[in-house]
Parts: structure tokens; sequence; C-alpha cells
């Protein structure tokens, strides 16, 4: 079949809105962000209150695309490198990759700034490892069971990290988790930065509808017209980042290594559990 047919189908799948990843008890954010009055702030002094809080969730949108696409985006494609490189060598010792991977994890939980993005970020991240594990694995009745040797050797890899993460071993960040199932699943690089970066946008759209902030026809308008150039900016300016700590994986240069770029929307995600009534986890 069509490589890049096969491709895109596993791309209609991972866009699924439904999927159990608990993304939709997540609002990166927004949620205090419209708490404290920042949505309604008289950016367009001629607009009215709707133009004004739409365009103050666009504007949250951008924000939060940037830092996340700078802090976040590095640990994908490194998660997603040293998956490539163990289904290149099938044989190669479990123990190194799950090294790497552990690695990768830790250093995002240190650059990690608060605990309720932490928070989030874990409970996210194990439920990608087991969409994996219960979704998209070959089910056991079925004639496709007979899996290759590579797809057998990424099963025992993902269910080993998923035990850690149960056992409290490790933090099960969403960045490592989405690096890992992507290339487990056969996504592209490219491809699994730009998904990335649009389903964090998007749900932060689907997070304002259930706030009523905006409405339904109008986060789509957004999403096609407003939040598109940004995504594709977000993700060609930072497809080249990486962490920093595999050095034979990648050059050498400072500009490209993880960075918080808005200290508002950290202060602001801090001050989520503080609200006195709120809908979202984070």
């Amino acid at each position: 079949m069509d490589t890049d047919f096969d491709e895109t189908y596993v791309l209609l799948l991972l866009a699924d809105s439904n999927l159990p990843t608990g993304s939709f008890v997540a609002s990166s954010g927004f949620e205090s962000y419209g708490a404290h009055g920042f949505l309604s702030l008289p950016s367009i002094p001629s607009a009215g209150k709707g133009k004004t809080v739409t365009a103050g969730t666009i504007a949250f949108v951008q924000d939060s695309l940037h830092t996340y696409a700078q802090s976040a985006l590095p640990f994908v494609s490194d998660a997603h490198r040293v998956v490539d490189a163990f289904k290149g060598k099938p044989e190669t010792d479990h123990d190194a990759t799950i090294k790497k991977l552990l690695e990768l994890d830790e250093l995002y939980e240190t650059m990690t700034l608060n605990h309720v993005a932490k928070r989030a970020s874990k409970a996210q991240g194990v439920a990608l490892l087991t969409l994996y594990s219960k979704g998209f694995s070959c089910p056991s009745e079925s004639n496709l069971s007979d899996e290759d040797p590579v797809s057998k050797s990424l099963t025992i890899l993902i269910d080993r990290l998923k035990l850690m993460i149960r056992g409290e071993e490790t933090h099960g960040h969403m960045p490592v988790c989405w690096g890992v199932l992507t290339s487990a699943l056969g996504i592209s690089l490219l491809r699994t930065q730009h998904l990335y970066l649009f389903l964090h946008a998007r749900s932060i759209l689907s997070s304002a509808v259930r706030l009523n902030t905006i409405g339904p026809y109008s986060a789509q308008q957004l999403l096609l017209h407003s939040v598109r150039p940004l995504v594709e900016e977000e993700a060609s300016r930072n497809k080249d980042m990486c962490t920093g700590i595999f050095g034979d994986m990648h050059h050498n240069d400072a500009y490209d290594r993880p960075s918080t770029t808005w200290p508002l929307g950290e202060i602001l995600a801090v001050r989520h559990d503080l609200q006195h009534s709120r809908i979202f986890n984070s």
C-alpha cells in the first residue's frame, strides 16, 4: 500500500478529538488567563467586546504556541529520533533506548516551571502510551496479529516505559511520549512536529468554546484562518531544535535549545488552582 496514504491515515486517527488522551480536561492555562481578565483587555480601542475577546484568544494562542514550540518541541523531536534509531536496529539493547528516553523525561521535568503544567503533561503522557498499547496495537484475535520483529520490539519498549511510569520510576511527560508514539506509528518527524502544535492550538480553542468565550463556528474560523499561519510559522522555525543532551544526534547550537518565552503564561498557569471555581485541571 502507498506509504503516504498509510501515514495520512494514521494522522487522521491521531487528529481525532475523541482519542482517550486526557486533553479534554486541559486548557493549557487559558482558563486562568481568562479568569484574570486578560481576554477582555482593550488591545483594540475601537473594537467591541466580542471582537476584543476574540483578539485576546488569538493573542493567547500565539503566545502559548510560541513558548510551547520552544520548550516542548525539542523533546518531541529528540524522543522521535531516539525511537527511530531503535527501529533501525531492533536488535539493539532496550536498556540503551530506555535510558535515553528517561534522560529526556527527567530534563523536561526539570525545565517545566510549574506544578500545574507538570500534572497535565504527566496525565496525557501515560495516556498516549496506553493508547498505543490498547488502541493502535494489533488485536490478539486479528489475522494481523503476526507482527514483524520491529513492531514486537516497539510494543515491548513502550510497555516497559509505561510500566516504569506507573511505578513512578520516571515521569512520563507528554512531549517525550508523543515523540515515542508517533515514531512507533511511522509518522515522519516533520509531520509529528506540525501535528503536535496543531493539536495544542486546537485544544486551546476547544477550551474557549467550553468556557463560552467564543462560539464553535468562531473557533473553526479562527483555526483555519488565524491559527493556521501561527502553527506553520512555529513548526517551520523550530523544526531543527533539540535538547542538546545527545551530542551525536544534532549540531551544537545554543540557539536551538529548549527555553520558556512567556513568563506571564507561566505565572497565570501556576495560579490555576487558586481559582474559586474551574472546569479544567490546567
